[in-house]
């Protein structure tokens, strides 16, 4: 008869996995995240800001809540950090700063405009 075999004392185990069922998912994008917070739950508020300037005119619409106690929170920072590192580990580092990454965007240089001489020849 053989024995089921168990993970030795102190060793991680494999995270459950969870039948999922898909049929009324639906998908929005999002550039907008509002957290608040009650004692016992993290709410996360998400919508659409249309705007570019810092001082925007018109109020962002929100469209989507997610309330989720502490624990899930914590699962869900450790599985985007996780992400995220793998992200910018084969893609470099993610500037948050919009301001940075628009000066430190590459301008295409003559030799690489269309009609320009120059190159390699």
């Amino acid at each position: 008869m053989a024995e089921e075999s168990k993970p030795a004392e102190g060793q991680p185990q494999p995270p459950q996995q969870f039948p999922t069922e898909y049929s009324n998912l639906t998908t929005v994008y999002t550039n907008f995240c509002r957290v608040t917070l009650t004692a016992e739950e993290v709410v996360l508020d998400f919508g659409l800001n249309p705007h570019m300037a810092a001082t925007p005119t018109d109020a962002v619409k929100l469209t989507h809540r997610v309330v989720m106690n502490f624990f899930t929170a914590k699962r869900l920072m450790n599985v985007l950090m996780n992400v995220i590192h793998q992200h910018e580990s084969i893609y470099g580092t993610l500037e948050l700063d919009y301001q940075k990454r628009a000066r430190g965007a590459a301008r295409p240089s003559a030799a690489s405009r269309p009609g320009q001489s120059g190159g390699l020849g």
